[in-house]
Protein backbone atom coordinates (compact mmCIF):
# COMPACT_ATOMS: atom_id res chain seq x y z
CA UNK A 1 0.00 0.00 0.00
CA UNK A 2 1.23 3.22 -1.15
CA UNK A 3 1.35 6.15 0.96
CA UNK A 4 -0.40 9.21 -0.76
CA UNK A 5 0.06 13.46 0.09
CA UNK A 6 -3.94 14.31 -0.76
CA UNK A 7 -6.00 16.08 1.35
CA UNK A 8 -6.68 14.50 4.81
CA UNK A 9 -10.86 14.09 5.45
CA UNK A 10 -11.38 14.91 9.03
CA UNK A 11 -14.79 13.42 10.29
CA UNK A 12 -15.85 14.11 13.66
CA UNK A 13 -18.53 12.15 16.08
CA UNK A 14 -19.01 14.97 18.36
CA UNK A 15 -21.76 12.58 20.87
CA UNK A 16 -22.81 9.31 20.36
CA UNK A 17 -25.30 7.65 22.13
CA UNK A 18 -23.73 6.43 24.79
CA UNK A 19 -21.19 8.73 26.73
CA UNK A 20 -22.84 11.25 29.33
CA UNK A 21 -22.03 14.36 31.37
CA UNK A 22 -20.81 11.81 34.36
CA UNK A 23 -18.40 10.57 31.95
CA UNK A 24 -16.45 13.95 30.40
CA UNK A 25 -18.23 17.00 30.89
CA UNK A 26 -17.04 18.00 27.15
CA UNK A 27 -19.42 15.90 25.96
CA UNK A 28 -22.30 17.52 24.05
CA UNK A 29 -25.77 16.88 25.00
CA UNK A 30 -28.48 19.76 24.36
CA UNK A 31 -28.59 21.21 20.94
CA UNK A 32 -26.98 24.74 21.62
CA UNK A 33 -23.78 22.47 23.37
CA UNK A 34 -24.09 20.76 20.31
CA UNK A 35 -24.11 23.58 17.63
CA UNK A 36 -21.66 25.09 19.80
CA UNK A 37 -19.28 22.61 19.62
CA UNK A 38 -19.79 21.86 16.06
CA UNK A 39 -18.71 25.17 14.75
CA UNK A 40 -15.69 24.73 16.92
CA UNK A 41 -14.85 21.36 15.01
CA UNK A 42 -15.52 23.48 11.54
CA UNK A 43 -13.02 26.17 12.65
CA UNK A 44 -10.73 23.39 14.14
CA UNK A 45 -10.84 21.57 10.71
CA UNK A 46 -13.70 19.46 10.76
CA UNK A 47 -15.12 19.00 7.17
CA UNK A 48 -17.52 16.63 7.66
CA UNK A 49 -19.82 15.90 11.16
CA UNK A 50 -21.33 12.65 12.67
CA UNK A 51 -24.44 13.94 14.31
CA UNK A 52 -26.51 12.44 17.43
CA UNK A 53 -29.26 13.99 19.11
CA UNK A 54 -30.14 14.08 22.28
CA UNK A 55 -33.58 14.60 23.93
CA UNK A 56 -34.37 17.27 27.62
CA UNK A 57 -32.65 14.09 29.60
CA UNK A 58 -29.65 13.56 27.59
CA UNK A 59 -31.21 10.03 26.49
CA UNK A 60 -30.29 9.48 22.69
CA UNK A 61 -33.45 10.35 20.23
CA UNK A 62 -34.36 9.64 16.36
CA UNK A 63 -36.91 13.16 16.86
CA UNK A 64 -36.44 14.97 13.52
CA UNK A 65 -37.43 17.68 15.37
CA UNK A 66 -34.08 17.94 17.67
CA UNK A 67 -32.65 17.09 14.53
CA UNK A 68 -34.11 19.81 12.57
CA UNK A 69 -32.82 22.34 15.31
CA UNK A 70 -29.62 21.47 15.31
CA UNK A 71 -28.81 21.11 11.65
CA UNK A 72 -30.51 24.83 10.62
CA UNK A 73 -28.35 26.31 13.14
CA UNK A 74 -25.24 24.89 12.47
CA UNK A 75 -26.14 25.49 9.01
CA UNK A 76 -26.88 29.15 9.39
CA UNK A 77 -23.49 30.12 10.37
CA UNK A 78 -21.34 27.53 8.15
CA UNK A 79 -23.78 26.24 5.31
CA UNK A 80 -20.61 24.73 3.30
CA UNK A 81 -20.05 22.03 6.67
CA UNK A 82 -20.62 18.22 5.73
CA UNK A 83 -23.58 16.84 8.36
CA UNK A 84 -24.43 13.15 8.54
CA UNK A 85 -27.21 12.53 11.05
CA UNK A 86 -27.38 8.90 13.02
CA UNK A 87 -29.68 6.49 11.67
CA UNK A 88 -28.27 3.67 14.72
CA UNK A 89 -30.31 0.63 15.59
CA UNK A 90 -28.35 0.61 18.66
CA UNK A 91 -31.70 1.81 20.83
CA UNK A 92 -34.27 1.57 18.28
CA UNK A 93 -35.40 -0.59 15.93
CA UNK A 94 -38.36 0.39 14.08
CA UNK A 95 -36.90 1.51 10.89
CA UNK A 96 -39.81 4.52 10.30
CA UNK A 97 -37.74 6.18 13.33
CA UNK A 98 -34.76 5.50 12.23
CA UNK A 99 -35.48 7.04 9.03
CA UNK A 100 -37.69 10.42 9.92
CA UNK A 101 -34.58 12.34 9.80
CA UNK A 102 -34.27 11.69 6.11
CA UNK A 103 -37.69 13.34 5.97
CA UNK A 104 -36.42 16.74 6.61
CA UNK A 105 -35.87 19.21 3.70
CA UNK A 106 -34.67 22.88 2.92
CA UNK A 107 -31.77 23.93 5.43
CA UNK A 108 -32.36 20.97 7.89
CA UNK A 109 -31.81 18.42 5.15
CA UNK A 110 -29.01 16.36 6.14
CA UNK A 111 -26.25 15.81 3.51
CA UNK A 112 -25.83 12.03 4.57
CA UNK A 113 -27.24 9.08 6.76
CA UNK A 114 -25.13 6.62 8.60
CA UNK A 115 -25.83 3.19 7.24
CA UNK A 116 -23.90 0.30 9.25
CA UNK A 117 -23.84 -2.63 7.07
CA UNK A 118 -24.84 -5.66 9.36
CA UNK A 119 -25.71 -6.29 13.06
CA UNK A 120 -23.20 -6.09 15.82
CA UNK A 121 -22.76 -6.15 19.65
CA UNK A 122 -21.39 -3.75 21.83
CA UNK A 123 -19.65 -4.11 25.17
CA UNK A 124 -23.71 -3.97 26.76
CA UNK A 125 -25.68 -3.64 23.91
CA UNK A 126 -26.43 -4.63 20.29
CA UNK A 127 -27.24 -2.92 17.55
CA UNK A 128 -29.63 -4.79 15.47
CA UNK A 129 -29.73 -4.07 11.44
CA UNK A 130 -31.85 -6.75 9.33
CA UNK A 131 -30.53 -7.24 5.82
CA UNK A 132 -34.16 -5.57 4.82
CA UNK A 133 -33.90 -2.38 7.39
CA UNK A 134 -30.20 -1.87 5.88
CA UNK A 135 -31.85 -2.07 2.47
CA UNK A 136 -34.73 0.24 3.09
CA UNK A 137 -32.81 2.72 4.57
CA UNK A 138 -30.63 2.69 2.08
CA UNK A 139 -33.18 3.03 -0.75
CA UNK A 140 -34.93 5.62 1.20
CA UNK A 141 -31.44 7.77 1.28
CA UNK A 142 -31.14 6.98 -2.82
CA UNK A 143 -34.69 8.08 -3.31
CA UNK A 144 -33.86 11.60 -1.21
CA UNK A 145 -30.62 12.45 -2.79
CA UNK A 146 -28.66 11.50 0.31
CA UNK A 147 -25.38 9.70 0.81
CA UNK A 148 -24.85 6.95 3.00
CA UNK A 149 -22.20 6.89 5.46
CA UNK A 150 -21.27 3.31 4.85
CA UNK A 151 -20.41 1.94 8.52
CA UNK A 152 -17.87 -1.67 8.16
CA UNK A 153 -16.88 -2.90 11.80
CA UNK A 154 -15.92 -6.21 10.31
CA UNK A 155 -14.96 -7.64 6.44
CA UNK A 156 -18.48 -9.05 6.19
CA UNK A 157 -20.06 -5.85 6.08
CA UNK A 158 -17.82 -4.59 3.32
CA UNK A 159 -18.72 -7.69 1.99
CA UNK A 160 -22.63 -6.38 2.32
CA UNK A 161 -22.21 -3.25 0.99
CA UNK A 162 -21.04 -4.41 -2.60
CA UNK A 163 -23.88 -6.50 -2.68
CA UNK A 164 -25.75 -3.04 -2.06
CA UNK A 165 -24.48 -1.72 -4.90
CA UNK A 166 -24.74 -4.73 -7.30
CA UNK A 167 -28.77 -4.28 -6.29
CA UNK A 168 -28.36 -0.47 -7.17
CA UNK A 169 -29.02 0.88 -4.20
CA UNK A 170 -26.27 2.64 -3.34
CA UNK A 171 -24.09 4.38 -5.76
CA UNK A 172 -20.09 5.06 -6.37
CA UNK A 173 -18.24 6.44 -4.94
CA UNK A 174 -18.34 5.49 -1.62
CA UNK A 175 -17.96 7.46 1.89
CA UNK A 176 -17.02 4.16 4.34
CA UNK A 177 -16.16 4.51 8.21
CA UNK A 178 -14.28 1.32 8.75
CA UNK A 179 -14.80 0.92 13.18
CA UNK A 180 -12.43 -0.96 14.56
CA UNK A 181 -12.05 -1.94 18.60
CA UNK A 182 -15.47 -2.35 19.55
CA UNK A 183 -15.69 -5.37 21.85
CA UNK A 184 -17.28 -8.02 19.14
CA UNK A 185 -16.26 -6.65 16.54
CA UNK A 186 -12.75 -6.53 14.89
CA UNK A 187 -9.73 -5.70 17.07
CA UNK A 188 -8.05 -2.45 16.77
CA UNK A 189 -4.83 -4.32 14.78
CA UNK A 190 -3.04 -2.01 11.60
CA UNK A 191 -3.47 -5.53 9.90
CA UNK A 192 -6.89 -5.69 10.26
CA UNK A 193 -7.59 -2.16 8.61
CA UNK A 194 -4.81 -2.81 5.79
CA UNK A 195 -7.35 -6.33 5.20
CA UNK A 196 -10.31 -4.10 5.08
CA UNK A 197 -9.34 -1.78 2.77
CA UNK A 198 -8.20 -3.93 0.04
CA UNK A 199 -11.31 -5.25 -0.22
CA UNK A 200 -12.78 -1.91 -0.80
CA UNK A 201 -13.78 -1.27 -4.54
CA UNK A 202 -10.78 0.88 -5.92
CA UNK A 203 -12.79 4.45 -6.13
CA UNK A 204 -14.00 3.96 -2.31
CA UNK A 205 -13.34 7.43 -0.19
CA UNK A 206 -12.51 5.67 3.43
CA UNK A 207 -12.07 6.91 6.65
CA UNK A 208 -11.06 4.65 9.96
CA UNK A 209 -11.88 5.19 13.44
CA UNK A 210 -10.59 3.41 16.38
CA UNK A 211 -12.83 2.89 19.59
CA UNK A 212 -11.31 4.02 22.81
CA UNK A 213 -7.48 3.82 23.51
CA UNK A 214 -6.81 2.67 20.21
CA UNK A 215 -8.26 5.40 18.46
CA UNK A 216 -5.14 7.58 17.86
CA UNK A 217 -3.29 4.65 16.41
CA UNK A 218 -6.01 3.36 13.75
CA UNK A 219 -6.18 7.08 12.97
CA UNK A 220 -2.46 7.48 12.26
CA UNK A 221 -2.55 4.27 10.47
CA UNK A 222 -5.47 5.47 8.23
CA UNK A 223 -3.69 8.79 7.88
CA UNK A 224 -0.44 6.52 6.67
CA UNK A 225 -1.94 4.50 4.43
CA UNK A 226 -3.88 7.22 2.23
CA UNK A 227 -7.33 7.31 3.82
CA UNK A 228 -9.34 9.55 6.09
CA UNK A 229 -9.90 9.94 9.82
CA UNK A 230 -13.10 10.01 12.31
CA UNK A 231 -12.38 11.25 15.56
CA UNK A 232 -14.42 12.47 18.73
CA UNK A 233 -16.16 11.76 22.21
CA UNK A 234 -18.25 9.17 20.82
CA UNK A 235 -15.57 6.79 20.15
CA UNK A 236 -13.06 7.44 22.69
CA UNK A 237 -13.39 10.12 25.82
CA UNK A 238 -9.79 10.50 26.45
CA UNK A 239 -6.77 11.90 25.42
CA UNK A 240 -4.35 9.58 26.10
CA UNK A 241 -3.97 5.99 26.47
CA UNK A 242 -3.73 5.24 29.91
CA UNK A 243 -6.93 7.49 30.27
CA UNK A 244 -6.05 10.14 32.64
CA UNK A 245 -6.90 12.86 30.76
CA UNK A 246 -10.00 13.87 28.98
CA UNK A 247 -10.54 15.17 25.69
CA UNK A 248 -12.35 17.38 23.78
CA UNK A 249 -13.24 17.41 20.05
CA UNK A 250 -11.49 20.02 18.97
CA UNK A 251 -8.47 18.47 20.71
CA UNK A 252 -8.57 15.54 19.14
CA UNK A 253 -8.90 17.53 15.96
CA UNK A 254 -5.94 19.38 15.94
CA UNK A 255 -3.99 16.52 16.82
CA UNK A 256 -4.77 14.86 13.75
CA UNK A 257 -3.99 18.17 12.13
CA UNK A 258 -0.61 18.39 13.60
CA UNK A 259 0.09 14.87 12.35
CA UNK A 260 -1.21 15.18 9.17
CA UNK A 261 1.07 18.43 8.36
CA UNK A 262 4.04 15.96 9.52
CA UNK A 263 3.27 13.93 6.58
CA UNK A 264 2.67 16.64 4.28
CA UNK A 265 -0.96 16.02 3.69
CA UNK A 266 -2.95 19.09 4.09
CA UNK A 267 -6.88 19.12 5.78
CA UNK A 268 -9.58 19.45 3.45
CA UNK A 269 -12.51 21.72 3.57
CA UNK A 270 -15.87 21.04 3.09
CA UNK A 271 -16.15 22.33 -0.82
CA UNK A 272 -13.33 19.59 -1.22
CA UNK A 273 -15.26 17.09 0.05
CA UNK A 274 -18.03 17.81 -1.63
CA UNK A 275 -16.19 17.18 -5.01
CA UNK A 276 -14.95 13.90 -3.64
CA UNK A 277 -17.86 12.10 -2.65
CA UNK A 278 -20.93 13.90 -5.39
CA UNK A 279 -22.31 15.83 -2.41
CA UNK A 280 -24.44 18.80 -3.54
CA UNK A 281 -25.33 21.58 -1.51
CA UNK A 282 -28.89 21.46 -0.33
CA UNK A 283 -30.75 24.68 -1.47
CA UNK A 284 -31.48 26.52 1.42
CA UNK A 285 -34.53 27.92 2.69
CA UNK A 286 -35.04 30.79 5.12
CA UNK A 287 -38.05 30.11 6.69
CA UNK A 288 -39.02 26.23 7.76
CA UNK A 289 -36.92 23.85 6.74
CA UNK A 290 -38.43 21.16 7.70
CA UNK A 291 -40.90 18.27 6.24
CA UNK A 292 -43.17 15.65 7.21
CA UNK A 293 -40.83 16.55 10.56
CA UNK A 294 -43.48 14.51 12.63
CA UNK A 295 -43.43 10.62 12.27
Amino acid sequence: MTMTTGKLIINTAITGMVPMKGNSPHVPISPNEIVDDALACAEAGAAMLHLHARDADGAPTWNPDIYGEIITRIRADRPDIILCTSLSGRRVSDVDKRAAVLDLDGDAKPDMGSLTLGSLNFSREPSQNSPETIQELARRMLERGIKPELEAFEPGMIHYAKYLQKKGLIKGPWYINILLGSLGTSPGEIRQLSHMVDMLPADAVWGAAGIGSCQLGINAAALIMGGHVRVGLEDNLHYDVARSRLATNVQLIERISRLAGEFERGIAIPEEVRVMLDIRKSPLRSVGGMRNAAV
